[in-house]
């Protein structure tokens, strides 16, 4: 099966994560939705797109289950596809339910420093995910609404966690308690100890993304610095690390969404004319396609992704934040947070001309 064809059939079969509660993990998708339909022009894309997001989004914008007293971060990622949708359609709903969420980034929690907190449950904390669910929104309805001072503070936000979660070799932590709270944080820093891969993925797209919005306002150099420290840990596989600087950690493995998430944000970047050439994010591709892309029963699946994993309490469980506890989690197949950032990867391929390789 070529890539494209398992997206469609993904995209066919996909029930919503949370029994369609609106969240980020069906907006991975839906991101994912929305950059192969940019870059085919093909249907089918839009057509999955609305036909999940049809049930979600109500005349109103009022979305399906969504809570803005939560204060969660993580719930603003799948608003991306509205702007999208809006352009598509021309249905008010979109652009209304886009503001629902602008009104929650408004009133939302903010560390003494002026940065979102990542939920209402996590006070205090900024983590990598975080700016990949919030900023790129903000800068892109900011543009939409003619809010410029939105833009503003989204970049001031930026550039302040990215002082605040800078890590070893160019690479950057998973999260910052501004309070000294936690105990996964360091009492002096308040940083958290280990280089999770994912969470770094999420800050590549995040970067890239915002490079592409607001070209002259984007971190450029850091992005630069950054994706060079991501380059320089690929394997020999074309993959990365789950603990992305520790390679040769105990229980270390090769992790499937955070090398997709790579892969989209090196393409990404060639295209952007901030990396010097596609060739590392082209390996990931490769090596994901032909490695991870497994057939079980008929079906094909991408294989070896990391459910999930965070810092302090869940679900009863404390986590801790150290490199080990990142080789520990449950590892699955066909989840949203790898097969959306794949499907992004894939638009880039397609945009570079490569469609040959994906159709």
């Amino acid at each position: 099966m070529t890539p494209l064809s398992y997206f469609d059939a993904f995209a066919s079969r996909y029930e919503h994560y949370k029994d369609g509660r609106w969240c980020y993990e069906d907006g991975c998708i839906y991101r994912g939705l929305v950059l192969l339909h940019k870059a085919t022009g093909e249907a089918r894309w839009r057509d999955h797109l609305l036909r999940l997001t049809g049930p979600q989004i109500a005349a109103d914008g009022a979305l399906q289950g969504f809570d803005p007293d939560e204060f969660n971060i993580d719930n603003i990622l799948a608003g991306r596809c509205l702007f999208h949708l809006a352009d598509e359609t021309g249905d008010p709903r979109y652009m209304a339910a886009a503001d629902r969420l602008a009104d929650q980034l408004a009133a939302h929690p903010r560390t003494q420093a002026g940065n979102y907190w990542h939920k209402k449950r996590y006070p205090e904390q900024v983590w990598l995910d975080g700016i990949y669910m919030g900023l790129p929104f903000q800068v892109e309805y900011a543009r939409r609404r003619d809010r410029p001072e939105l833009i503003d503070d989204a970049m001031a936000q930026l550039e302040r966690a990215l002082d605040l979660t800078a890590g070893p070799a160019g690479l950057y932590v998973h999260g910052y308690d501004a309070v000294r709270a936690q105990d996964w944080a360091d009492p002096e820093t308040g940083r958290s100890a280990a280089v999770w891969a994912r969470a770094v993925g999420w800050l590549a797209m995040a970067l890239v993304d915002l490079a592409e919005l607001v070209p002259e306002r984007a971190p450029l150099p850091r992005t630069k610095v950054l994706l060079d420290a991501v380059v320089a840990q690929q394997a020999p596989s074309g993959l990365w690390p789950q603990v992305l600087d520790a390679p040769g950690l105990d229980g270390n493995y090769e992790e499937s969404s955070a090398s997709a998430m790579f892969a989209y944000a090196l393409l990404g970047a060639a295209r952007l004319h901030l990396a010097p050439d596609a060739a590392a994010g082209r390996r990931a591709w490769e090596a994901l396609v032909s490695t991870r892309l497994e057939e079980h029963s008929g079906v094909t699946r991408l294989t070896r992704i990391c459910h999930v994993a965070g810092l302090g309490g869940f679900e009863g469980v404390y986590r801790d934040g150290s490199p080990g506890y990142y080789t520990r989690e449950k590892i699955v197949a066909d989840d949203a947070k790898g097969v959306g950032p794949l499907m992004m990867a894939g638009a880039e391929v397609v945009r570079a001309g490569l469609a040959a390789e994906t159709a």
